[in-house]
């Protein structure tokens, strides 16, 4: 009979003689470090999945009681979503809640593009500028909204001094309206659009521009050429976070907005409906339909992406 190799020893736990955790999960293929994702995993599940496939089975089953989808006439497990779709004050939001996000997404992109690329670079007082651009994560929802409201309401300072200069006869309306929610969009989105760009940004290798440069390529033709198309798949990742964050708008369409008219927005209608209505399958319909939306825009814009931008394997970079 022959020994025990000494490899298949070192694997058998002192005087128990039976392999450990780690030489068994090693011989499946499992890499022990993964059993960090454990937590993680146990968190995404009693946090986002159980409540998702609750929600996702509600909207399927109309309230009897005070539903309004039963009390419209529509029957069977889509009744919810025939009553959402079929009243046009419910579909209307979906339009609202897109033009409101995708140009507030939008503006918010774009205007980081040119102040991250200034910025990726050294210069003084650099942290201060940084700080100030990503202030308004600090500010929060209400705060923003507070501060609109004093800036740019009727009596606020802008119409103010408009007022006092003659520029115009008239306080302009620019909150409790569709320009109210803009701004604060724009205003809370920017930081996190910012940071984002500035970090793709930052990982693009400067010397790329640098060799552009040396071949005679001036400032415009380097960015364009160079350090654009190395940048538009961030931009879209950007572009997606940005759209998920505004398209979700609650606290601004309420402060700075028109709830019940021009800014009634998606989120506020699942709100009226589960809370104000107490009709919680209609209310969990109206997210899932806000959560499918969502994701439509998510995967145009990521199949754009993957289209043009397949790498050298797809023949392009």
């Amino acid at each position: 009979m022959t020994a025990a190799s000494p490899s298949a020893a070192s694997r058998l736990t002192a005087g128990s003689g039976t392999p450990s955790l780690r030489h068994r999960l090693a011989d499946r293929g499992i890499d022990r470090v993964l059993l960090l994702l454990v937590p993680g995993i146990l968190f995404l599940l009693l946090l986002f999945v159980y409540p998702f496939l609750y929600g996702l089975q509600l909207s399927f089953s109309p309230q009897i009681d005070g539903g309004q989808a039963l009390m419209n006439g529509y029957q069977g497990p889509l009744a919810n979503y025939l009553y959402f779709f079929g009243d046009s004050y419910q579909r209307d939001t979906i339009w609202t809640t897109l033009v409101i996000g995708l140009p507030a997404a939008l503006v918010n992109v774009l205007v980081s593009v040119p102040i991250a690329y200034r910025m990726r670079g050294r210069f003084r007082f650099k942290r201060t500028l940084t700080t100030l651009l990503v202030v308004p994560i600090a500010l929060g929802t209400v705060l923003t909204a507070d501060g609109l409201i004093e800036y740019l309401g009727p009596a606020g300072w802008l119409n103010k001094a408009l007022v006092d200069f003659h520029v115009i006869n008239e306080p302009l309306t620019l909150v409790h309206n569709y320009w109210g929610v803009f701004f604060s969009l724009v205003i809370t989105g920017f930081p996190f659009a910012f940071l984002l760009v500035l970090s793709y940004l930052s990982g693009i290798d400067p010397n790329l521009e640098r060799a552009a440069s040396v071949m005679g390529a001036g400032w415009w033709e380097r960015f364009r050429r160079v350090t654009l198309p190395l940048l538009v798949p961030g931009l879209a990742i950007t572009f997606c976070m940005s759209f998920v964050l505004a398209f979700s708008v609650f606290p601004s369409a309420n402060l700075v907005g028109d709830p019940s008219g021009t800014t009634r927005v998606i989120s506020i209608a699942a709100y009226h409906a589960a809370f104000e209505q107490f009709d919680y399958s209609l209310g969990s319909a109206t997210s899932m339909i806000m959560g499918a939306v969502m994701l439509a825009i998510i995967a145009l814009v990521l199949g754009w992406r993957n289209t043009m931008f397949r790498g050298p394997a797809g023949g392009k970079g």
